[in-house]
């Protein structure tokens, strides 16, 4: 059976047609269409490349909670219903088991295998607790054991020093001598700096983040993933509490981040989408998040989309890529200018098989 796709491809804007061979896009149809049964299965509406999201960590809900193989099927199952097919995981409780990179009814995984952290900059025992003059060997090793991707705990505490830059520096060297990409964890403004001195991959968060560091980002090629709506949750919390240094702190890097996505974007920072929350599969509520800082739709859209999959080297809707497609009964573009939000996908085609 081939199957047959026509609509709206964006970003392009341009009305195509697609023809699905195995698991692979065409833009003519195969020869053998000519003698089989050509199966339309979307013949109009809007088409994305498979959503992205770029911060999630599945396979435990809470830090403390140990690592379960039956619950990280539920969350991967939950992103791929959603129409996110491709999730990026920076830092888990455990490495990825084999399985995920081989049950083709499953989003694709790039995950940078266990969390990184000095002692008493993270949870207790979420991570690999190392000692800073460990953390570049211990980059590396999990660089190299999983997706070519590591997540260093940067900083922790408002009121404790970041890892140092020296530190950071040798790090983000080491990893980039094997091929690797190095995500880290900032949440003050001496550890968002060291981490963008430093060189680092992508900046998760980048709570306190000076916006006179952005050309060094957009240069260097630095992401900038924010999580806003994981930390919109806690803004909640923190703006109900008693005034005080820690909850000002607080409230004014959540407002500096706000602040970061749209100057982020206009200084040509690549900005990404992350959920950094459950339940799974909510990307479009970070893309809408986006739009809200200060990004124009599209581009908060291509965030959790075709931008996001560039960025980790996964090619879009062409000829010869990966059948993996969203597709949208209107623009959703405009659907995330409405209050309303994106909504979820009319049709989720992963590796060429119609799976919502």
């Amino acid at each position: 059976m081939v199957i047959g796709i026509r609509g709206v491809v964006l970003p392009e804007r341009e009305e195509r047609t697609f023809w699905i061979d195995g698991e692979t896009l065409r833009t003519v149809p195969p020869a053998r269409a000519a003698s089989k049964q050509v199966e339309r299965v979307v013949d109009g509406g809007w088409l994305l490349p498979g959503l992205v999201d770029v911060h999630t960590h599945p396979g435990a809900e809470d830090p403390d909670d140990p690592f379960d193989e039956a619950l990280l099927r539920q969350h991967l199952s939950a992103h791929r219903d959603a129409g996110v097919l491709t999730v990026r995981t920076p830092g888990t409780v455990e490495r990825m088991p084999g399985w995920v990179d081989t049950d083709p009814g499953l989003p694709r995984v790039r995950s940078a295998g266990r969390w990184l952290a000095a002692p008493g900059r993270f949870f207790p025992g979420a991570g690999r607790d190392i000692g800073e003059d460990e953390l570049p060997r211990a980059a590396v090793e999990e660089a190299t054991a999983s997706s070519g991707w590591c997540k260093v705990i940067g900083d922790w505490r408002w009121d404790q020093p970041a890892v140092p830059l020296e530190v950071m520096r040798a790090t983000v060297a080491a990893v980039h001598a094997v091929g690797g990409r190095v995500a880290v964890h900032c949440q003050t403004a001496e550890g968002s700096r060291n981490a963008v001195l430093a060189g680092a991959d992508s900046l998760e968060h980048g709570m306190h983040l000076d916006p006179g560091l952005l050309g060094m980002m957009a240069g260097r090629g630095t992401a900038f993933v924010p999580t806003l709506s994981a930390f919109a949750r806690s803004a909640e919390i923190w703006q109900s509490r008693d005034p005080g240094a820690r909850r000002s702190h607080w409230l004014d890097g959540w407002q500096g981040m706000l602040r970061n996505v749209r100057l982020a974007h206009e200084a040509g920072v690549t900005v990404l989408a992350g959920t950094d929350s459950f339940p799974c599969g909510t990307v479009a509520v970070e893309s809408q998040w986006l739009t809200r800082a200060g990004m124009p739709a599209e581009a908060a859209l291509g965030a959790a989309s075709w931008t996001a999959r560039e960025w980790l080297g996964l090619p879009g809707l062409i000829d010869g890529g990966p059948a993996d497609l969203v597709v949208y009964d209107e623009d959703p573009t405009a659907a995330l200018r409405a209050s309303g939000g994106l909504g979820r996908p009319k049709r989720v085609i992963l590796r060429g098989r119609v799976v919502r």
